[in-house]
């Protein structure tokens, strides 16, 4: 006869107390799955929506004239070739009101504002996954090819790589500030093809 407290041998609740605390962590770490997902998913909004109301700012606007000028995609944007936008570079937060003449020549403001237009909406697509997943999941996808751009600029801009003023260590592999700023966007399309796919299967189960 089996006391209070006592199981047999090889039963379930024996098999559970012998659990290891490493398993136990594994286990509540594998229960994380959808709240992962959720903060993935607002992280994405997050980043989308603040990057791109920054669009708007003349500061931002100057420091992705070298990407736009460069890239075979998108330098039909700007009237003036890509080599004349290094003599009117602007440092964050300085304000030289001939390089700024140059920029508005040059379409940077309007250019920039368009493409946080198009951020602020894809941003704005992956928000509305609780009501309308289809929907999200073309914010998703939008996202893809908006990193795939993105990550493009490592090979079209001069930029992105450590000039050669002396040091050994330029070129590739060394990545400028820029350049590490643009390489994260590996993050950026991973999460989005992991959102796209996961809205798409919640439409999908919605719908039976």
């Amino acid at each position: 006869m089996l006391h209070e407290h006592e199981y047999p041998a090889g039963s379930a609740t024996d098999s559970a107390a012998r659990v290891s605390p490493i398993r136990r962590l594994y286990i509540k770490a594998a229960r994380l799955d959808r709240f992962g997902m959720g903060m993935l998913r607002l992280g994405l909004v997050v980043v989308l929506v603040w990057i791109g109301g920054l669009k708007f700012a003349s500061y931002e606007a100057d420091g992705i004239v070298p990407l736009v000028a460069n890239s075979p995609f998108m330098s039909f944007l700007y009237p003036r070739p890509a080599p004349e936008y290094r003599q009117h570079m602007n440092r964050e937060g300085q304000l030289v009101p001939a390089n700024q003449r140059w920029n508005e020549s040059n379409r940077t403001y309007p250019v920039s504002d368009g493409l946080g237009v198009v951020i602020l909406s894809i941003g704005i697509l992956i928000a509305l996954y609780p009501i309308w997943p289809q929907v999200s999941a073309i914010g998703s996808f939008l996202l893809v090819l908006m990193s795939l751009t993105t990550l493009s600029f490592l090979v079209t801009t001069p930029e992105a790589w450590v000039p050669a003023l002396g040091d050994p260590h330029h070129g590739f592999p060394y990545l400028s500030g820029a350049g590490r700023l643009i390489v994260k966007d590996c993050i950026m399309l991973g999460a989005a093809v992991l959102t796209m796919s996961d809205a798409a299967n919640t439409y999908l189960r919605r719908r039976g």
